[in-house]
């Protein structure tokens, strides 16, 4: 029997996504860009909310100092995503909190020399970091990226259906109807605008917290355990209580910040981590919001700003550093509209929200459980998209699959091995007598996209490289490297207010 033709089963590669209505640079209407810009900004809660609960109450914080670095967080990421969408590298990104700072704000929480401190306010140290905007994007091809991109979505797999099952009433209902309403129900149209998909998560999530509130006030976990209280009832989180009706978060809040230089080092290594991380965020954005993959000279410019971003953090405390958030940039696919004014709308609800503390609270008092929810999708959209890469490159070739599968699978075992040793030992895998070395080894190992980054690239630049070059896609991926290889750039990147005469692109 014939099998099918070549031409019957063959998908050209493609630049751009399809199906998008409203791209980097066009707009929706006032209204529709108002409440999606609102949308991403109940999005960005889940982060801004779940890093101070785990880290400030290690720290010995209460929960109004909570809520303040919650405020704070918020704020500096509204700060943050303006300057990005303006003078960085204009992709329509969320900017917020980074998970990689984690480990090293830990071992700073737990050495010895900052036990004796009995100030019942939140201590902060922070590292004012930043960075001047140098990736050696060269060494970089589309098949080094896939694993980088893929894992960026995939990296947080431990937070995301974990904690719906913590939670299952809230958890899997929200799971069932976002994927409903965003996907088998997106054409549903009222006044020829497809709600139900523009606007599945404000509608799930109404829905769901709501539900959420019945089942607490008719006192369905009255009897739970209080872990499962804890996931589950919409007044446990003591935030509305705890904030307050206005207040301006400011640099220097907590007091003059301390520097350490062997805690310098681990700091550094987060910064790396979420440069990384956010170089993946950057790769996919420009796929779901319509445009160009970023040109070096953007993509350095966008590094540089998340730098001056980071010096922000230190500056007003948020507990944290910066990185692209990763949800957001799932949102834009979820919704098919990667507009920058919606973003810029969503960093304006964040400055807002922030200062009007008891508003802010109440949106931030909804259950992790129903966040979890989405972020089984909208991560593993972001996956996706670093998948898509592969079709620019040859995956008949066993050099290429070698590449991808390895760089795939220790970008996810590696940090795991280094995750259950933590939990196990109480300290990482790294743990010499030199503090500083440990702090940076095991922050770089505890990410995937980064573990993925090194291998990846590693063996893509050293096995077979020299003849492999149209294998690995690079003839396809040359052409975006300067900014003036692709016309489409100018339209997609060039600064406001006519800056590119003092900044002008390479």
């Amino acid at each position: 029997m014939e099998g099918p033709k070549p031409e019957e089963i063959s998908h050209p590669p493609m630049d751009q996504l399809q199906g998008f209505e409203y791209c980097i640079d066009s707009n929706p209407s006032w209204g529709e860009a108002i409440a999606l810009g609102f949308q991403h900004y109940i999005l960005a809660l889940g982060t801004a909310v779940m890093i101070p609960s785990i880290l400030v109450p290690l720290m010995g914080g209460s929960d109004g100092d909570k809520v303040r670095v919650v405020q704070t967080l918020l704020f500096v990421g509204g700060i943050n995503t303006l300057l990005q969408t303006l003078f960085g590298t204009r992709l329509p990104t969320v900017i917020g909190g980074s998970h990689a700072f984690i480990v090293p704000i830990m071992s700073i929480i737990h050495d010895s020399s900052l036990q004796q401190i009995t100030d019942p306010h939140l201590e902060n140290e922070n590292m004012i970091s930043y960075s001047n905007g140098i990736w050696p994007s060269r060494f970089f091809s589309p098949l080094g990226m896939v694993p980088v991109i893929a894992l960026v979505g995939f990296g947080l797999f431990d937070r995301a259906f974990p904690v719906v099952g913590s939670c299952v009433e809230i958890g899997v209902p929200m799971l069932i109807l976002f994927i409903a309403f965003s996907q088998y129900l997106k054409n549903f149209q009222t006044r020829q605008l497809p709600i139900l998909e523009r606007f599945a998560l404000l509608i799930t999530v109404t829905v769901i917290w709501a539900y959420a509130h019945l089942l607490t006030a008719s006192g369905a976990y009255k009897h739970r355990p209080n872990k499962t209280q804890l996931h589950c009832r919409t007044d446990r989180a003591n935030l509305i209580s705890s904030a307050p009706w206005i207040k301006i978060p400011y640099p220097l809040q907590w007091g003059a910040p301390t520097f350490d230089a062997g805690h310098a080092f681990g700091m550094m290594a987060a910064v790396l981590v979420s440069l990384i991380e956010s170089t993946g965020a950057y790769k996919a954005a420009s796929r779901l919001a319509s445009a160009t993959p970023p040109p070096v000279h953007v993509l350095s410019r966008g590094i540089g700003w998340q730098g001056i971003g980071i010096l922000m953090d230190g500056l007003f405390g948020t507990g944290t550093g910066s990185t692209v958030s990763v949800e957001n940039v799932g949102l834009l696919g979820s919704t098919r509209v990667g507009s920058r004014r919606v973003i810029q709308i969503s960093a304006g609800f964040m400055i807002f929200f922030s200062i009007l503390g008891k508003f802010g609270a109440l949106f931030a008092s909804i259950p992790f459980p129903i966040f979890a929810a989405i972020y089984c999708v909208l991560f593993g959209l972001v996956a996706s998209v670093g998948l898509s890469f592969l079709q620019f490159t040859n995956m008949n070739s066993m050099r290429n699959l070698f590449i991808t599968g390895v760089a795939l699978f220790l970008g996810l075992s590696v940090p795991e091995y280094f995750r259950e040793y933590t939990v196990a030992a109480l300290h990482g895998p790294s743990h010499t007598s030199a503090g500083w070395f440990n702090d940076f080894i095991n922050t770089i190992f505890f990410s995937s996209p980064t573990v993925a980054l090194l291998v990846a690239v590693f063996l893509d630049n050293t096995l077979e490289y020299k003849d492999s070059a149209r294998d690995r896609g690079m003839p396809w991926w040359v052409r975006f490297r300067t900014f003036k290889g692709d016309s489409r750039n100018e339209e997609f990147y060039t600064l406001p207010f006519n800056l590119n005469r003092f900044f002008p692109p390479s």
